[in-house]
C-alpha cells in the first residue's frame, strides 16, 4: 500500500524533484515507512509505502531487468504469485519478491492489457522509457483513487487530490458543476473533483499518453448483469459461499498481521467468518459503538466475535469525538457529506493500533441488495400505475406549497417517474432546492447540471430488471464515490491498509449472476446471501433488521454540537465566501431546530466549509513533520536497483542504450 505521484513533460518542461517530494509529502501517513523516486527525461514518479509485501526489498519504484519501464503502485495484487510463476516460465527475472514488479513484467508481455490479469485494489502508475509514454490504471471497483490534471505544460497525478495541490502552477479554484454534485450526492462526480481542472480516473479506466499528445482514458472492464437461472437456489448458496472463502483467502495474502472490521452487520460477520476458516491464528476484530441505544450495533459484534473466538476491540463514541474535525477535512481530501466518515476514522485509529492491515464488508448492500432503499423502491413502483395527468397534478400541487410544508416533498416525489424517483430519494439538495440556497453569483457559475441526466442514462440502458439497473448504478456512483472513497481516507489516516474481499472481481461477477429475486425476496433484502450464510452466522446477526452505520448527529446537533454548528455556518467566513444565502442558511438551521431531520444536509455544508478552510483559505501544504528519509542520487550506468538496498533513491536516467543489462 503507498501513495504515488508524478509528474510527465508535454514537450520541455523539466521536472522537479522538490515538487515530487511535496507531493509525497502531503500523502506521508499512506506510507510512513519508505519512500522512492525515479527521476528521468521527462517523467519523474515517486511514492511512500506502507511495507505489506515483501518488507525487506519490496521498495518502489520498480524497473524492468535494463531499466526502462518503471512502475510504482498504490495497493495490492492478490494474484502476484500466480503471475509471477507465469512470467518466471516466460523467462522474466525477477529481482525482488514485490507483488509490484509483476506489473512490470506483464506491461512487458502484454501492454497495456497488463491491467486486464491483476486480481486487486490498485491504482498505479507506468512510465514506458523508451516509447516516452505513461499508463496510469485504476482497479475495477474504484477501491483505490486516482487523480490527475494538466498544469503548466505537464500532467501530474497523485493517489489523492491535495498532494496535485502542492504544485504551484495548479490553481485553487472551485470547480462548480462539482460543487453541484456534491451538493445533491454528498460527493464530488465519478470523473472530476472539487478543483477545476483535477480528475479522478473513474473505476476499471486506464490513461496513457506519450508526450507530444494528449491524454487518451477508455474503459478496460465492464460488469454485467447476466442471470443464471439454471442454477439452483441451493447450488447457488452453495457456490457463493465456497466463492466468499476464495476470496477473504486471497485478501489475507501478507506479510504483516490482518485483522477486520465488524460491525456486527451481515457483511463484516460474513468475512469473519470466512477468515476463521482460512486462518491459523486468532483474529483480531474491531468494532465501534455509540451511548445512544438506536444506533448501537456491539451486542451483535460481539456475538460474531464470541462465535469465532476473536480478540475483540470496541469503541464507544461520545460527541466529542467531532474535535477531529480539522483534521478530518485534511484526511478527506474533499468535501465529503457522509457523516459515518467520523466512525471509519475513530474504528481504523482503533485498529491501527494493533494491526497494519484490515479486512472490511463493504460492497455486500449493491451486490446483494442489502439497502432499505431498494425495499422502498420496490413498493413504490405501484405509482407506474397512476395516470399520468394524476401524477402531474401532484407535482403541481407540490411546487406551490410554501418550503418546509409538510408533505410538499412527498408529493412532488410520488409525481416523478421511476428512475427519476429513485434519484430523488438519493439526493440532498434537489436542483430546485440548491436554487434557493445558493447565491445569484454561485447559481450563474455552476450553470445547467447534467449529473443527473447521466444517472438517468445509466439507468435506462444498463440491464433489464429494475433491480439490477439500481445496483449497477450503484455500483458506479454510490460504492466508489462514497462508500470505499469513506475506508481508503479514513483508514489511511491512520496508515491503515483496508481491504474488500466481497469487492475482489471475480466474486463480483458471479454476484451479478445471480437472479434479481433472489437478492431482494419478498421483501427481504439478501436473501441468497444469508441463505448462504445460514448455519456459519448466529441467526440472530442473519434475521435482525439492517441498522447501517449511522451516526447520532441530528441528537448532538440539538445538544452538545448546536454551537460547533452555529459557529460554521454563521461564521463571517461562511458568508464571505459568497456562495449560499444567508437567509436559506437560517431557515436551514430553523427547521432543524423545529425537529426536521436536516442534519445531514448541515453536515453536507459544514464539511464543505471545512474544507474551504483548510484548503483555499490559507492553502494547505505539506508542512506537517514529515518523518521522510534522505534521499540518495544513484550514480548513472546502473540496471535496476540492488534488492539489498533499503532507504529509497532518486533514480537519475540515463539513455537506455548505455545501460547494460541485469545479469
Amino acid at each position: 500500500m503507498c501513495g504515488i505521484a508524478g509528474i510527465v513533460s508535454l514537450g520541455e518542461q523539466p521536472i522537479y524533484a522538490d515538487e515530487l517530494r511535496a507531493m509525497c509529502a502531503a500523502m506521508v501517513q499512506r506510507g510512513p515507512d519508505d519512500e522512492g523516486m525515479y527521476l528521468g527525461p521527462g517523467c519523474g514518479v515517486a511514492m511512500r509505502r506502507l511495507s505489506i509485501i515483501d518488507l525487506e526489498t519490496g521498495h518502489q519504484p520498480v524497473c524492468n531487468e535494463d531499466g526502462t519501464v518503471w512502475v510504482v503502485l498504490n495497493g495490492e495484487i492478490y494474484n502476484y504469485r500466480e503471475l509471477r510463476s507465469e512470467l518466471e516460465r516466460r523467462g522474466h527475472r525477477f529481482a525482488s519478491a514485490t507483488d509490484t514488479e509483476v506489473i512490470v513484467h506483464l506491461y512487458e508481455d502484454r501492454g497495456d492489457a497488463c491491467v486486464n490479469e491483476l486480481r486487486g485494489m490498485f491504482g498505479f502508475a507506468l512510465w514506458d522509457e523508451r516509447r516516452r509514454r505513461v499508463l496510469l490504471a485504476r482497479d475495477r471497483l474504484g477501491i483505490k483513487p486516482l487523480y490527475y490534471g494538466i498544469a503548466g505544460g505537464r500532467l501530474l497525478f497523485a493517489s489523492e487530490l491535495k498532494a496535485i495541490l502542492q504544485v504551484p502552477a495548479v490553481a485553487r479554484r472551485l470547480d462548480w458543476p462539482s460543487l453541484s454534485h456534491y451538493l445533491a450526492y454528498g460527493t464530488s462526480p465519478p470523473e472530476r473533483s472539487i478543483v477545476e481542472g483535477i480528475r479522478k480516473l473513474e473505476p476499471a479506466h486506464r490513461l496513457t499518453l506519450e508526450q507530444g499528445g494528449e491524454p487518451a482514458v477508455e474503459r478496460y472492464w465492464t460488469l454485467r448483469f447476466a442471470p443464471n437461472r439454471a442454477r439452483s437456489e441451493t447450488d447457488t448458496a452453495e457456490e457463493l459461499r465456497s466463492r466468499l472463502k476464495e476470496a477473504v483467502r486471497y485478501h489475507q495474502v501478507s506479510d504483516v498481521p490482518v485483522g477486520a472490521f465488524l460491525s456486527g452487520g451481515v457483511d463484516s460477520s460474513a468475512v469473519v467468518a470466512a477468515m476463521a476458516g482460512t486462518t491459523t491464528g486468532r483474529i483480531q476484530t474491531f468494532s465501534i459503538g455509540w451511548r445512544e441505544q438506536e444506533y448501537d450495533e456491539l451486542p451483535y459484534a460481539r456475538l460474531v466475535a464470541r462465535r469465532f473466538g476473536t480478540d475483540h476491540h470496541e469503541l464507544v463514541l461520545e460527541p466529542d469525538a467531532m474535535d477531529i474535525l480539522d483534521r478530518l477535512a485534511w484526511d478527506l481530501d474533499e468535501p465529503f457529506g457522509d457523516p459515518s466518515a467520523l466512525p471509519t476514522y475513530m474504528v481504523s485509529k482503533l485498529a491501527a493500533q494493533h494491526v497494519k492491515v484490515v479486512l472490511s464488508g463493504d460492497g455486500g448492500d449493491e451486490l446483494f441488495a442489502g439497502y432499505d432503499k431498494y425495499v422502498v423502491e420496490s413498493r413504490e413502483r405501484i405509482t407506474r400505475l397512476f395516470p399520468a395527468a394524476l401524477r402531474r397534478l401532484l407535482g403541481s400541487l407540490g411546487r406551490r406549497w410554501p418550503d418546509g410544508m409538510r408533505g410538499k416533498n412527498s408529493l412532488r416525489h410520488f409525481s416523478l417517474p421511476d428512475h427519476e424517483r429513485y434519484l430523488d430519494a438519493s439526493t440532498l439538495f434537489t436542483e430546485d432546492q440548491q436554487a434557493g440556497l445558493l447565491t445569484a453569483d454561485a447559481r450563474a457559475q455552476i450553470g445547467p447540471s447534467a449529473f443527473a441526466r447521466r444517472r438517468l442514462e445509466r439507468l435506462a440502458t444498463s440491464t433489464d430488471h429494475w433491480l439490477s439497473r439500481l445496483q449497477d448504478l450503484d455500483l458506479g456512483h454510490y460504492l466508489p464515490l462514497d462508500i470505499l472513497t469513506k475506508v481508503d481516507r479514513m483508514s489511511m489516516a491512520h496508515s491503515l491498509e483496508s481491504r474488500v474481499p466481497l469487492l475482489d472481481h471475480p466474486f463480483v461477477e458471479f454476484a451479478a449472476t445471480i437472479p434479481a429475486e433472489w437478492k431482494l425476496h419478498r421483501g427481504r433484502t439478501k436473501y441468497i446471501f444469508v441463505q448462504a450464510l445460514r448455519g456459519w452466522l448466529p441467526d440472530t446477526v442473519l434475521d435482525r433488521p439492517k441498522q447501517g452505520f449511522g451516526v447520532p448527529l441530528g441528537r448532538w446537533f440539538r445538544g452538545a454540537l448546536r454551537p460547533l454548528v452555529r459557529e460554521l455556518l454563521r461564521s463571517e467566513a461562511f458568508r464571505r465566501r459568497g456562495l449560499f444565502e444567508p437567509a436559506a442558511i437560517e431557515r436551514l438551521l430553523a427547521r432543524h431546530e423545529a425537529g426536521r431531520p436536516l442534519d445531514f444536509h448541515l453536515w453536507t455544508l459544514m464539511s464543505l466549509e471545512l474544507w474551504c478552510r483548510t484548503f483555499l483559505d490559507a492553502p494547505a501544504r505539506a508542512d506537517r513533520k514529515v518523518d521522510a528519509f534522505p534521499l540518495a542520487v544513484v550514480p548513472a550506468g546502473g540496471g535496476r536497483r540492488p534488492a539489498e538496498r533499503k532507504r529509497p533513491t532518486v533514480r537519475t536516467a540515463q539513455p537506455a542504450a548505455r545501460r547494460k543489462r541485469a545479469s
